[in-house]
């Protein structure tokens, strides 16, 4: 009994790491389309109104 609590542990902590894994990534990515939208609009000549 106590090995199947043990595995599904195992299991719920590599999913979360797994998880945070692909969360990095996505916010590296936002990170980046952040930073080219300051640099395209800083193209555009100023602010519209």
């Amino acid at each position: 009994m106590i090995w199947i609590l043990l595995l599904l542990l195992i299991l719920v902590v590599f999913g979360f790491g797994f998880a945070m894994q692909i969360l990095w990534w996505v916010a590296a990515v936002l990170l980046v389309v952040w930073i080219a939208g300051f640099a395209m609009r800083g193209r555009g000549g100023g602010r519209r109104r």
